[in-house]
């Protein structure tokens, strides 16, 4: 049986451009509120910013079928994908106006497979080293009721 699914998303470069003209954690607010259209890649995946606060990032998603690899579980690439969105939106959120940021290097362990039994995952991003010209964040994806399913760390860039 073939399934489908339909993607649209807004002009990334509208968002792009909110995200120079406020601060980090005001453009992640209001991404998280809907005031700001989310990006291509959380329309594409399905993923959601549920939390934001300075140097913490909360994302999430339900996998699904469209997901998955050819072995049966969801790609490595969308664990990978969560945690650097966690992790980097950690850093952004606590960037002022006229800084930009950008990863430099992400480093992730997978210690569950992730399947549509997994249910709801979070990926909590959060700074571990906000300096001026570089920042580091360490990451945890987790589902309901805690597990572990991978972690990561990462090291990003301040620009401007």
């Amino acid at each position: 049986m073939t399934r489908s699914l339909a993607v649209s998303w807004s002009d990334p470069l509208q968002v792009a451009q909110a995200a120079r003209s406020l601060s980090g954690i005001d453009f992640l607010r209001g991404m998280r509120d809907g005031t700001i259209r989310p990006a291509p890649i959380q329309e594409l995946i399905g993923m959601k910013l549920v939390e934001v606060d300075p140097g913490r990032a909360v994302w999430e998603v339900v996998p699904g079928e469209q997901h998955y690899n050819p072995i049966g579980t969801v790609h490595a690439g969308i664990a990978a994908t969560l945690l650097d969105s966690a992790m980097a939106c950690a850093v952004h959120s606590s960037i002022p106006l006229g800084k930009g940021y950008t990863t430099l290097e992400f480093k992730i362990n997978l210690v569950r497979a992730v399947t549509i039994k997994s249910g709801l995952l979070r990926a909590i991003g959060k700074v571990v080293h906000g300096g001026k010209s570089t920042a580091t964040a360490e990451g945890r994806l987790e589902d309901a009721s805690g597990a572990l399913y991978a972690h990561a760390t990462t090291t990003c860039i301040i620009l401007g």
